[in-house]
């Protein structure tokens, strides 16, 4: 637990900035130095940055209207951002649905490459989660590429324990 406790700041300073910054939720200590590192709720965000943030993960492009449409209709949305000076950039967005009672699923997990392997995925997942639990939420689903299955599961998700297989319908 010295990990996440060292990671977020939970001052009053802190706290007293979330009217002022539109959603903010936590701040991390930045991974460079000259850099802030903080997290908001507000889903005021430039499309097409997002769009470049997950370009740079080699994701495959969505039409940006249903983007807006997804973000409108999550339950939550957290994003992350790098702070230089005057420059304020988009390194990390998540998202989330729900059925406000008792299940959540995760969707859209994207860390920009320069920012992964510091703990940043790490500390926006717990955010996602810890935000989720504030709202009674306790059981929370995700999708995962194989190639970062070994991630989520290093922050305590599982397979599912009864083995049951997920089910899916596409369109022809």
């Amino acid at each position: 637990m010295g990990f996440w406790k060292s990671l977020f700041t939970t001052s009053d300073a802190a706290s007293s900035q979330t009217a002022s910054t539109g959603g903010y939720i936590a701040e991390a200590k930045g991974v460079d130095e000259n850099a802030r590192i903080f997290f908001s709720t507000d889903r005021t965000i430039d499309l097409y940055e997002l769009e470049e943030l997950c370009d740079a993960v080699g994701w495959s492009r969505r039409p940006i209207r249903k983007v807006r449409k997804a973000i409108q209709n999550s339950f939550l949305v957290i994003t992350m951002w790098e702070q230089k000076g005057n420059r304020r950039r988009l390194i990390g967005f998540s998202r989330a649905t729900s059925d406000h009672a008792f299940n959540a699923t995760i969707w859209d997990v994207v860390v920009h490459p320069d920012s992964q392997g510091k703990g940043l995925g790490r500390a926006l997942m717990n955010q996602l989660i810890k935000k989720l639990r504030s709202e009674d939420i306790s059981n929370v689903t995700l999708f995962a590429d194989p190639d970062v299955v070994n991630f989520y599961k290093q922050l305590g998700f599982m397979p599912d324990p009864e083995g049951i297989k997920g089910m899916f319908w596409y369109p022809d």
